[in-house]
């Protein structure tokens, strides 16, 4: 995965408030936990190279969909949660938002310090990604944040944005150690932006004379060069509608959770008590961490785990929220003494919506379950930043298939 896609970021302002970033910390947290023990550090690094994944992790935190805001959020508060015990984790996160990205060759001194590995090759290749980024690919848009994750086995990916003043939009940047053969020519992982028609692009293959020494850049094809990347819109709207998301996965979803009972699946017993709508957040946190990357398509999905901090589309259950990192956390734990039967259960349970999508026709009214979602929001402890879900006179879960 060389490329892995464009995507078009509208730009938020704003704070995350404390109740929903110290939430995001520890769900970060137990979802890198988990892709560690399952699948590697390898893993974690290309996961976060992937920027259809990274929209769809943001997502599934509570924050805002479809916004530029995910980038700054979500690294802060893996930052946070994951450095004090990195040693343990073997993931090291560097960097920031403005003063903190400059602080990114210091930090990586200190961890080589620690692992032994070449500080020397880190900090190059922390200095160079964010010089083809900001110098070399001159697309109007000036980084601003910069973080660079590494392994204690050395590998390593980077993360960075930039803003164009002119339009208020940002673009994301992925960077991925893997598979990079030279800073200098096509070497990234992804670009997430508005694609804005020709750009000066000197890390383009089509730019290779051009860097050895030919002056005359003017006619480098970036249309061509983009048609390399898959392409994830991101709209400007607030909302979420059908169009954004996958109607066949989203009612697979809503089946199984709302439908169907937990004492039918034999492999979910370990579930059991678990409710319907905390079902539905551990059914999309758990494809998080075990689908595939062609299931991150559509990050819009993904908050119908818990919410979105604006409202959209619908306040952040808090509570359900709670008992999924609670349920998330105590997996963790019995899987570090040997015992992983709770986290398997998680598993299934993506396993089963999976499969439950394969003869599944999407019949229901996507407009319905969002209402439905605001209307009890309240019984869950509902929060967005502008305050409490208030409740509604007609709360009744409705039946939707």
């Amino acid at each position: 995965m060389k490329r892995s896609g464009t995507a078009t970021l509208p730009l938020h302002y704003g704070k995350v408030p404390p109740w929903l970033y110290e939430r995001m910390s520890a769900l970060g947290l137990s979802i890198v936990e988990v892709i560690l023990a399952d699948y590697g550090k390898a893993e974690v690094l290309r996961r976060l190279s992937d920027p259809f994944w990274f929209q769809s992790f943001g997502a599934v935190m509570g924050m805002d969909w479809h916004s530029s805001g995910i980038t700054t959020s979500v690294m802060g508060a893996l930052k946070r949660s994951i450095n004090p015990i990195a040693k343990d984790l073997g993931i090291y996160i560097c960097g920031g938002k403005g003063k903190y990205s400059k602080e990114t060759p210091s930090e990586l001194l200190l961890i080589a310090d620690k692992t032994g590995l070449n500080a020397d090759s880190l900090v190059r290749a922390s200095k160079l990604t964010a010089k083809v980024d900001n110098t070399a690919i001159q697309d109007g848009y000036q980084l601003y944040l910069h973080n660079f994750i590494l392994s204690d086995e050395g590998s390593w990916a980077v993360i960075q944005q930039g803003l164009n003043d002119a339009d208020g939009t940002a673009r994301r940047y992925h960077w991925h150690s893997e598979n990079l053969k030279s800073f200098v020519d096509d070497p990234h992982s992804a670009i997430q932006g508005v694609n804005r028609g020709e750009i000066l692009n000197l890390t383009a293959s089509d730019a290779k004379d051009n860097r050895n020494g030919i002056l005359d850049i003017s006619h480098t094809n970036s249309e061509k060069i983009m048609q390399d990347f898959a392409n994830l819109i991101l709209p400007q709207h607030h909302e979420v509608t059908a169009k954004d998301v996958d109607l066949k996965r989203l009612g697979a979803l809503l089946y199984v959770t709302r439908e169907l009972q937990p004492q039918n699946f034999e492999d979910l017993l370990l579930l059991k008590g678990v409710g319907p709508r905390t079902m539905q957040s551990l059914a999309l946190v758990s494809e998080v961490i075990h689908g595939a990357p062609s299931r991150f398509k559509d990050p819009a999905r993904f908050s119908f785990a818990h919410g979105g901090k604006d409202g959209h589309p619908f306040p952040v259950p808090i509570n359900t929220f709670d008992e999924s990192i609670s349920i998330l956390q105590k997996g963790v734990e019995k899987s570090k003494l040997g015992n992983s039967d709770k986290l398997k259960s998680i598993e299934k349970l993506h396993r089963i919506v999976a499969e439950t999508e394969k003869n599944f026709t999407p019949d229901f009214d996507f407009d319905a379950v969002v209402e439905d979602e605001r209307r009890n929001s309240f019984r869950f402890g509902g929060k967005t930043v502008m305050g409490d879900a208030k409740p509604s006179t007609d709360g009744i879960q409705l039946s939707l298939f």
